[in-house]
């Protein structure tokens, strides 16, 4: 039975990597943003080594008394999360080319009143330490954190999620707030 909830935890892996991927894809195209979709680039690389073991776990199973065609709806949605990995891919491509956006994109990007930072968070901020909950940092700067970097790891953060220093933090909202979320993610005031 561990083998199943291994290649559960696989598909779930792999499902969750996809999406983020997509987010962060389409972030980078409408902020014209290379970072974001350097990151994009380098969970590709993550995802075809994902989803390599995951195919092998799954045709590791085929020694069982278990039918083939049974194992094929779970071999295929592997497949379809790895598709959506390379679409997500291919647009971050569009930033790192440098290809000029359409110039209704590059009015959408200038006219938006949303921006997507990324910021590390330092052993000297108020927050770290601190659950998302407990840091109430949408309150504090009008910024919705995304995602998290934990050393190599991606995490969509849960409101239980505790920052700890030297989390890389992607962050959504209005520009207003850009500088607020830095200066609480470092801990340095204006004045510092």
């Amino acid at each position: 039975m561990r083998h199943w909830e291994r290649i559960t935890s696989d598909l779930v892996k792999l499902k969750n990597t996809s999406e983020m991927m997509m987010d962060l894809a389409y972030s980078a195209v409408l902020l014209n943003n290379r970072y974001l979709a350097e990151e994009v680039q380098s969970l590709e690389e993550e995802m075809d080594s994902l989803h390599i073991e995951f195919q092998c776990r799954v045709l590791s199973r085929t020694d069982e008394e278990v039918d083939p065609r049974d194992l094929l709806g779970i071999f295929r949605m592997g497949n379809v999360t790895e598709r959506i990995a390379d679409a997500a891919s291919e647009i971050a491509e569009v930033v790192l080319r440098g290809i000029e956006p359409h110039p209704i994109l590059q009015m959408v990007i200038q006219d938006a009143e949303e921006t997507v930072e990324r910021v590390t968070v330092s052993e000297d901020s108020p927050v770290a330490g601190k659950s998302l909950k407990e840091a109430r940092i949408a309150d504090e700067t009008g910024m919705w954190i995304l995602y998290i970097r934990r050393g190599e790891r991606w995490m969509k953060p849960r409101p239980n999620t505790v920052l700890l220093p030297g989390d890389a933090v992607i962050a959504s909202g209005y520009s207003e707030g850009e500088e607020d979320l830095k200066q609480l993610l470092s801990g340095k005031s204006e004045e510092s």
